[in-house]
């Protein structure tokens, strides 16, 4: 929770030890996401309140005022993962089940999203067809459809974390030369705001607004 509204305006930072984002919530209250140092984080998670929410301000800052948690603490490890095949008869995988990738600006809520419309278009497709929906060769559509999207997004969020919290000074110039760039080409800031809401590639019906 925190003193000053939020606007719906969500932040993300990146630190050396990997992003920290305050994503709104309903009042005055934000989810938090932080990235930390496998050595460091048990000793964050077993902190005192006070201390805790001393560690919070160094890298939250004031531009919401005072902050606490108000939730539990708790943690997991952040590993890359690609299921080896998404289907099996009568069985798909979809969302974090699928694929596992680093939580940038949500890219795994809009995989999820994408995963669950492309599976439902598919299986109504083939319904409409008279075919058994849950038919190896009707699901591996859905597979050959999403795999390879799971892929280049997680190799992408990848580099663009090591990018982001990386200090060395080279990279640091080439970075913010190159943010700056994009900031002020009008037509390379859309496609970059365009690919991070999800809406490029093969797009699902249910995701273009039709009807599956």
């Amino acid at each position: 929770e925190h003193e000053k509204p939020h606007r719906g305006v969500a932040y993300e930072h990146f630190l050396p030890s990997g992003p920290f984002a305050i994503l709104p919530l309903p009042g005055r209250r934000s989810s938090l996401v932080w990235t930390e140092d496998t050595r460091i984080a048990p000793s964050l998670i077993a902190m005192d309140e006070d201390d805790f929410n001393a560690e919070l301000h160094r890298r939250f800052g004031a531009h919401l005022g005072a902050a606490h948690v108000a939730g539990p603490r708790w943690s997991y490890p952040l590993k890359f993962h690609l299921a080896r095949a998404f289907v099996r008869p009568r069985f798909a995988l979809a969302g974090d089940s699928a694929h596992g990738i680093h939580p940038i600006a949500g890219q795994g809520l809009n995989l999820g999203l994408k995963d669950a419309a492309a599976l439902a278009e598919v299986v109504l497709d083939a319904a409409r067809l008279g075919l058994d929906i849950g038919a190896l060769d009707v699901l591996r559509r859905y597979e050959r459809w999403r795999r390879f999207d799971a892929f280049t997004l997680a190799a992408a969020t990848d580099g663009l974390n090591r990018l982001f919290s990386n200090d060395i000074v080279p990279l640091r110039v080439a970075r913010d030369l190159g943010m700056g760039v994009v900031d002020r080409i009008g037509p390379l800031r859309r496609f970059f705001m365009r690919h991070a809401g999800g809406e490029i590639g093969k797009l699902p019906r249910l995701l273009k607004g039709e009807a599956a």
